[in-house]
């Protein structure tokens, strides 16, 4: 066990993201690409409620970069067709880049490549905001039985390691917090968990019924909550390089 899981108790709890970023970026005027947007809610939301000039949105999935492109959106974001590992924007063009919950959905052998591109399109001393799961507690026992996304983390995070360890990037915060999730039943947990359009998962009947098994062993009058734990990463564009 971890000393990230035995403290537990002592991490703050964050339940809406948004604060948590409006706080480390300056986004005032600011030029953002979100890599990996899926349904682009933090984008829209950035863009609603911040003063930033524009934010770039990439999706690598046809069909959530479909969905997006049907829908209004504000005049400030630009949706495009888009991986992280070729980036198809001019160099210093982005005075910050976010992934959420999406550099270990990058092929393992391809997040080197992805962070030296965000590199390349970041300004000198633009921020890379980069959040992501920790495989621990139960929310992830439970989505492991289905779909177990240890050793793409685990690469994401050493990949980081690897563009500091380059002098890519100086990483200038680290932060571990707390985030709830909730469900009101199997039904809605498989759903929004065990159905998404990036990652079709082949899950036998077998494995569901384990998985509401153990899910609705944690079923209470109002559902199922977890105390999702996160890692978020502030990397700077080191200036020099």
């Amino acid at each position: 066990m971890s000393a990230i899981s035995l403290a537990r108790e002592a991490l703050k709890i964050i339940s809406d993201e948004y604060d948590l970023i409006t706080q480390k970026l300056p986004l005032d005027n600011a030029r953002i690409i979100e890599l990996g947007c899926g349904a682009a809610v933090m984008s829209r939301r950035l863009a609603e409620g911040t003063g930033v000039r524009e934010i770039v949105a990439l999706e690598v999935d046809e069909a959530q970069l479909a969905s997006n492109l049907a829908r209004d959106w504000p005049a400030a974001i630009v949706f495009r067709r888009g991986a992280a590992e070729s980036i198809d924007e001019p160099d210093e063009s982005f005075d910050h880049a976010m992934m959420l919950k999406s550099l270990h959905h990058v092929p393992v052998e391809a997040m080197d490549r992805a962070l030296e591109h965000v590199h390349r399109v970041l300004r000198p001393g633009g921020f890379l905001y980069v959040s992501e799961p920790v495989a621990e507690g139960e929310f992830n026992e439970i989505t492991s039985l289905f779909h177990d996304e240890k050793i793409v983390r685990e690469a994401a995070i050493a990949a980081m390691a690897r563009a500091c360890d380059k002098g890519l990037f100086e990483r200038t915060e680290q932060i571990y917090f707390l985030a709830p999730i909730a469900f009101a039943d199997f039904a809605d947990f498989e759903r929004r968990m065990m159905n998404p359009s990036h990652t079709p998962l082949d899950i036998s009947p077998a494995v569901r019924e384990r998985v509401r098994e153990r899910f609705e062993s944690l079923m209470g009058r109002s559902g199922v909550r977890f105390e999702r734990l996160m890692r978020v990463d502030l990397l700077r564009r080191n200036p020099r390089v």
